[in-house]
């Protein structure tokens, strides 16, 4: 089964005799729940359902634990995405990985991704990503990752914020085709909203927890990009996944496929 495979995907590849009746209907059913040891509940149909793979958020987990998901997760979708990895996750996770399983270190967005065949399937879409300075790339890069799992092409410009404007617009001017911008910024956080005004296209702020003193830890970059004149979604602080998945979905424009 292709990984994040759409309804139209599995109805294609059953009739084309590639997919049997009980494995396409394993697949549309959307709902099936794997449990894993009786602790993880992992939803097996998000993909077809959402449009978005399962992500296993690896902060907090213990890398035993962390391993035996991800594992069951690949084997269910046959793609798994971790985001948030330590060493000792990786460690766990290289211990126990059997040999039809490729892993795939994404190391500056601090993710890992298993798969056991195909790519993520190509969508319509362009997603384009900025950050302010260069310590807000390990989010970027979690949102540039989810981005291209959901089928995105991505287009980057990375330390373009507002100490050295002037870096903006050059950078800008290769990413006007773009459907939907992500700008992660900490600190003061003002990036999101010069960016919202000067393109025409839906803008998705992400406070980034960088910055110290007052309202540090990506505090004052959320209020700013709150309180912004020009108009733009906010997430989370380092919300990374929830930007790149919801950039996509918006790239997407609702079409599946």
């Amino acid at each position: 089964m292709l990984p994040n495979a759409t309804i139209k995907d599995i109805l294609r590849m059953y009739r084309n005799d590639e997919v049997s009746e009980d494995e396409a209907a394993n697949a549309l059913e959307g709902l099936r729940i794997e449990v894993i040891d009786g602790m993880a509940r992992i939803d097996a149909g998000r993909s077809v359902r959402c449009g978005m793979p399962e992500v296993v958020l690896a902060e907090g987990k213990e890398p035993e634990a962390f391993a035996g998901i991800m594992l069951a997760q690949v084997k269910a979708a046959g793609r798994c995405i971790a985001t948030r990895v330590s060493a000792e996750h990786l460690d766990a996770l290289r211990a126990r990985l059997p040999p039809e399983v490729r892993m795939e270190h994404r190391e500056a967005a601090r993710a890992v991704v298993l798969s056991t065949g195909e790519g993520p399937v190509p969508r319509r879409g362009t997603v384009a990503i900025l950050t302010a300075g260069t310590s807000d790339i390990p989010v970027a890069e979690e949102a540039r990752l989810i981005a291209e799992e959901m089928g995105c092409e991505v287009r980057t410009a990375y330390d373009v914020g507002v100490a050295g404007i002037h870096r903006l617009f050059s950078a800008l001017r290769d990413l006007i085709p773009a459907d939907v911008f992500v700008v992660a910024a900490g600190r003061e956080g003002t990036l999101p909203a010069i960016v919202a005004g000067l393109v025409d296209r839906p803008v998705i702020g992400v406070p980034v927890s960088t910055g110290y003193g007052y309202m540090g830890g990506g505090e004052a970059a959320l209020a700013s990009m709150l309180q912004a004149c020009s108009v733009l979604a906010v997430v989370n602080i380092d919300a990374g996944f929830t930007a790149g998945a919801f950039a996509a979905q918006v790239a997407h424009g609702g079409n599946r496929e």
